[in-house]
């Protein structure tokens, strides 16, 4: 495991929360893969005070960009196995969530917008997860149609997701897994 404080010069700012993640997924062994994979799930985005005009005009996009911080994560590895694989890849090939800045990056459906409140679908993103920043989805320059997938082209699309082993053998997930202890 890899120690982030050995990493570069600190940022010459600090990065912020604008608001909070509500969502029925508490801890990582309750959440998707990928954000569009968990159907009509709904959460909603609770912006803090003051950012209120600046959702204004974002009721006509149908998707948004979320950045928000994954703050499950303890530290990360260099190389990790994703899901349908066999093999350690390096982190930046992947979308691990334990990274050197554990930021998650999710496309998700925009259901409406209420004052402060964004209720969005087929999410990914944990309950009280600080968001960071949100930017409407343009397919015009978002998509990119013939975009390479490296090593993920040559994994089987039905191979078992190694994160399940547990459930298989009627065991309780690992701790990193489990509800956080009050």
């Amino acid at each position: 495991m890899q120690d982030a404080s050995s990493l570069g010069d600190p940022l010459p700012w600090q990065p912020r929360a604008i608001g909070t993640m509500r969502s029925p997924l508490r801890v990582h062994h309750d959440a998707p893969r990928q954000p569009r994979e968990a159907g009509e799930l709904q959460g909603e985005i609770h912006l803090l005070q003051g950012f209120q005009n600046c959702v204004h005009d974002l009721e006509g996009f149908s998707h948004l960009w979320v950045l928000w911080l994954c703050h499950h994560t303890r530290g990360w590895n260099s190389k990790v196995m994703p899901p349908r694989d066999q093999q350690k890849r390096g982190v930046f090939a992947t979308r691990a969530p334990a990274r050197p800045n554990p930021i998650g990056l999710s496309c998700v459906r925009l259901l409406r917008v209420a004052g402060r409140v964004l209720t969005i679908g087929d999410h990914d993103i944990l309950d009280g997860s600080p968001i960071l920043d949100l930017k409407p989805y343009l397919p015009y320059c978002d998509s990119v149609p013939d975009a390479r997938i490296g090593y993920v082209a040559e994994l089987a699309e039905d191979a078992g997701d190694h994160r399940a082993w547990w459930e298989e053998k009627g065991v309780a997930p690992p701790q990193i897994y489990r509800e956080p202890s009050s």
